[in-house]
């Protein structure tokens, strides 16, 4: 993809962009197809013969169905199928009722009128003492220009640190933590103590709902509690003096409020997700993740969909889904995690077995 490309595919989005991960289209790894009109685009991977789209394509909302078949056109032609991941209620609408699609729930997004976020956030008094906290321990946040925070080693080091507590290897797709060198557009505050970040928060654009997508908030290993809460704050508190009117800090995945009850999964993907909900901890904490956010105590969740165009949604769309994620076989990345687990199992045993040997070593009162 040429830098010519990118940047067209850039004035796209700020065009027209409205699904909440519409800016990361522009993110690494992922492949873009341009209308012949030249108003409009799809970002995608191919997995397992299938095109999984990032949300939406990005046009004008008059114009949706008319990209969508030129897109499905195009791709049958490619021999792939067409799966939308991260699908919201615009683009449920444009399908809701065509023949031949199926439509799942995957989760939901917390999202808020940022005009409103000040006094919600002021009445929680948990909130305020988690803020304070880390204001008493010397946290202050601040707005990096992209182009301090582009490629800045210690904003890496907060990221590298946060990578490596997580149960999986790092996931692509719609969840690429290699931002830094694509900023851009983007709006970056970053957590301070004594001088040197412990954490950062990227705002990514939802254009045409005049918001902001939370993409993600790395903390360092230094970062006191309450770091992302006063993260939030800061941040959530400058979009509305700039008078934005939207803001959500993206998908919980398997969350329970993304699904309708009027029309509810397949029995066997309602039994899949429950099962990962329920066992799938020691990879991704769904459970913990859905708490985190509810904390915030958001105004609305936004379902978030998979529509794909078969008939009935199969088990080959859902392994084409994890392979976009992981970039690559989705069992290699649970054995990666495997071994990530055991490992961190025995530096915990050592921490432990230190400070058990460090305490029998002091000298009695």
């Amino acid at each position: 993809m040429t830098d010519e490309s990118i940047e067209i595919a850039r004035k796209l989005v700020l065009r027209f962009g409205w699904n909440s991960t519409c800016f990361q289209i522009l993110n690494p790894g992922i492949e873009r197809w341009f209308a012949p009109t030249g108003d409009a685009m799809v970002g995608y991977v191919v997995r397992k013969g299938v095109r999984v789209v990032a949300g939406a394509p990005v046009c004008p909302e008059e114009e949706i169905e008319d990209v969508v078949n030129a897109w499905e056109a195009e791709s049958a032609r490619a021999g792939h199928r067409v799966c939308y991941f991260g699908a919201e209620a615009r683009m449920r609408r444009c399908l809701h009722g065509r023949p031949g699609y199926s439509t799942v729930s995957v989760g939901a997004q917390p999202s808020w009128n940022p005009q409103h976020w000040a006094a919600i956030f002021d009445a929680d008094k948990t909130l305020r003492a988690q803020r304070n906290r880390a204001a008493n321990k010397g946290v202050e946040v601040k707005e990096w220009a992209c182009a301090i925070a582009s490629g800045n080693p210690e904003l890496k080091r907060c990221l590298n640190e946060w990578l490596q507590t997580r149960g999986l290897p790092p996931m692509h797709f719609l969840v690429e933590p290699e931002t830094l060198g694509c900023l851009e557009g983007r709006r970056v505050f970053v957590a301070e103590r004594r001088g040197r970040p412990v954490g950062f928060l990227v705002l990514s654009p939802v254009p045409e709902r005049n918001g902001w997508l939370t993409e993600q908030f790395p903390r360092g290993l230094r970062a006191p509690n309450g770091t992302v809460e006063i993260l939030m704050d800061t941040a959530i508190r400058a979009v509305a003096a700039s008078g934005s009117e939207y803001v959500t800090m993206g998908i919980v995945p398997l969350s329970l409020h993304g699904i309708p009850a009027a029309k509810p999964n397949p029995a066997w993907l309602k039994f899949l997700m429950g099962w990962v909900r329920a066992h799938g901890r020691r990879f991704y904490n769904f459970d913990g993740l859905d708490k985190f956010k509810m904390k915030f105590r958001p105004q609305y969740w936004e379902p978030i969909y998979v529509i794909s165009k078969e008939k009935e949604f199969s088990l080959g769309t859902l392994y084409a889904i994890a392979a976009a994620f992981s970039d690559g076989s989705p069992g290699w990345a649970v054995l990666r995690g495997l071994g990530r687990a055991v490992r961190q199992e025995f530096r915990w045993l050592g921490d432990a077995a230190a400070r058990r040997l460090g305490a029998g070593s002091k000298p009695e009162a």
